[in-house]
């Protein structure tokens, strides 16, 4: 059996609400998040991923059509965690070097939010939305399907967005426009997003 682990959550059950609700907290990280794990434990025994950090693992099975179970489960356990990390019960307006970032690559904090709005949105499917720094040193917003991350293609994530339904959907119901406008509002943790700038 692996070693892999859930991590701890870095706030209370209850400490996104009402945005997200500790109803929401209880399924998505403790049923979700936890399958994840379970499953990654059960499946990387006796392969070649055997040993390896959960990065790694992501990043070499991301390229392996033999290895999709082990990067499903892999990729979501990262994407999980990252997730829970880009979220603050003391959300508010970005300062600093990400807010200049912000402003150099979108032209302000409100162009940020439209555009990364859309790019929820307009996700087909399960999936996430992502805040990456380019290789140009611009940010930029991209959109990966199910498990998939930026991550895995030698991107750099600053912040993650789950647009998977069971992350709103005791909450919000279909009202996914509504989830992400609150979510950029209210919870969006912009000092993990610039401790990742660098």
């Amino acid at each position: 059996m692996s070693n892999f682990t859930l991590p701890k959550l870095p706030y209370a059950d209850d400490a996104l609400a009402p945005v997200v609700s500790a109803n929401t907290i209880s399924f998505h990280y403790g049923k979700h998040h936890k399958a994840y794990v379970d499953k990654l434990n059960e499946l990387v025994p006796g392969t070649a991923y055997e040993g390896l950090s959960l990065e790694d693992i992501v990043k070499k099975s991301a390229k392996d059509e033999k290895g999709k179970a082990i990067f499903n489960n892999a990729g979501q356990i990262w994407n999980h965690t990252f997730y829970w990390n880009s979220m603050t019960p003391k959300g508010g307006e970005p300062t600093g070097k990400i807010k200049s970032a912000l402003d150099d690559s979108f032209g302000g904090l409100d162009a940020f939010k439209a555009a990364f709005k859309a790019a929820a949105v307009g996700q087909f499917g399960s999936g996430w939305a992502w805040l990456v720094k380019g290789a140009d040193g611009k940010l930029k917003i991209e959109t990966t399907a199910n498990a998939d991350t930026p991550m895995a293609h030698g991107g750099k994530p600053l912040l993650v967005a789950d647009v998977w339904e069971h992350a709103y959907y005791l909450d919000f119901q279909n009202r996914r426009p509504d989830h992400i406008q609150a979510w950029l509002d209210k919870l969006a943790n912009w000092s993990f997003a610039e401790k990742n700038l660098d």
